[in-house]
């Protein structure tokens, strides 16, 4: 009986060191542990500033021609009321943990600020506003004729999910975020879809096209709007399938490069190396001024340097609502805010949409004054401040905007 619970110990001696070594992982760049402390909530700000110190990783290189946008800065103390209540631009940056935030007016750069330790250089996550890019990287592949129309099945360019329900999805359902699956995108709750998702990929390394062909359809796709994060895993596999190439060196040559971004840029993905996957339906990592300039990209219609990059009427409709089911209004699945083609639309919007992270991540456009307004943040809270996130940007607009008939003029990558 003495050999048998000396033996017992010596077993769980063994796995309880194998499991130490397991979430410590002295061998690598990269572990459990590592990853626990960085997403504490007071370490956030820091963490989503260096987001290739906690996970992996690939590069995305700018061009070498890039210049920045020009300056012609006029910042101010801008104000708005919120359900009867004064408030400034300032206040909702203090309270909202923002890290930057940059207002274009015209291509120029009119606003900017740092705050919490980021600057001009700082490569801040942009969480789902990465969501945006990968379906303008489908855009892109219609306009290389390479994807004939959105709809398409996911499998055809994407073979891994073939016989799965994902599969047999339309590019354009999965796009509306409308592909009835059964999937629960609650990062609070402790066995979500969407957590299981999160360690599956970034915890235990694994194969993200597999973890997501394994989620199954529980409605018909094209009914209701249900936003789901693995939808834009499948679009990112499709645009892999499409160009044969990592994501990462996709964006950097059909995005970073003809657009001039100035700054590197890197994806992160499930494993070190270049065996490792992009985690598709998040984790660009990329500086506030690249951010502003994609959304410049859209306010001028896909067109840069005299060049369409995206399908004509591409941003027309993947910035408005597609179905009556995707609208913004008080019966709306999402508060305050609509749907499109990978896009969202505020509420009564007029020429106005946005690409939208979890902790308030943003990129806002507005059509009718010539306005583009970027910001990142790590705010715990994002989720209630919806609405004053919305009236912030409009007041932003507001001031610093064009008289609403004056078109966008076109900017060159190099303007000063």
């Amino acid at each position: 009986m003495k050999k048998f619970i000396i033996g017992l110990g010596v077993i769980i001696g063994a796995a309880a060191l194998a499991g130490a070594g397991w979430f410590y992982r002295p061998w690598s760049d990269y572990s459990p542990a590592e990853i626990q402390a960085a997403t504490q909530p007071d370490h956030l700000v820091e963490t989503f500033s260096n987001m290739g110190d906690v996970f992996p990783y690939r590069a995305i290189n700018p061009s070498e021609s890039a210049t920045h946008l020009g300056r012609n800065l006029q910042n101010a103390t801008v104000g708005y009321t919120l359900n009867g209540q004064a408030r400034t631009v300032d206040d909702w940056m203090a309270d909202s943990d923002t890290t930057g935030l940059m207002v274009l007016h015209n291509g120029e750069v009119v606003y900017e600020t740092y705050r919490l330790g980021a600057d001009l250089d700082t490569r801040h996550t942009s969480w789902s506003v990465a969501k945006s890019f990968v379906a303008t990287m489908i855009a892109m592949a219609m306009q290389d004729g390479r994807i004939a129309n959105l709809d398409q099945s996911a499998e055809m360019f994407a073979p891994q999910y073939g016989g799965s329900d994902y599969g047999d999805t339309t590019l354009r359902h999965l796009l509306m975020m409308s592909a009835g699956m059964d999937f629960e995108e609650d990062y609070n709750a402790p066995n979500s879809d969407i957590r299981r998702l999160f360690l599956g990929a970034n915890i235990y390394g694994q194969n993200i096209d597999r973890l997501v062909s394994e989620i199954e359809r529980n409605r018909a796709p094209g009914e209701d709007l249900h936003y789901v994060s693995a939808n834009t895993q499948v679009l990112s596999a499709v645009v892999r399938g499409v160009y044969n190439d990592n994501l990462a060196h996709i964006i950097q040559t059909r995005i970073w490069e003809p657009l001039g971004m100035t700054g590197e840029a890197y994806w992160n993905q499930n494993i070190p190396g270049e065996h490792g996957m992009a985690i598709g339906y998040c984790c660009l990592n990329a500086t506030l001024e690249d951010y502003a300039r994609f959304g410049q990209f859209y306010l001028q219609d896909g067109v840069w340097n005299d060049q369409r990059l995206l399908p004509e009427g591409w941003v027309e409709q993947a910035t408005r609502p597609n179905a009556p089911f995707q609208e913004a209004g008080p019966d709306a699945v999402y508060p305050h805010r609509g749907y499109g083609l990978h896009f969202w639309v505020p509420e009564n919007h007029d020429g106005e949409y946005f690409l939208a992270g979890v902790y308030g991540q943003y990129v806002w456009v507005d059509e009718r004054r010539n306005i583009v307004i970027a910001r990142t943040a790590a705010d715990t809270e994002w989720g209630g401040r919806t609405e004053e996130s919305i009236t912030a940007m409009r007041a932003l607009a507001a001031h610093y905007g064009d008289d609403p008939t004056i078109m966008p003029a076109q900017m060159e990558a190099g303007d000063e």
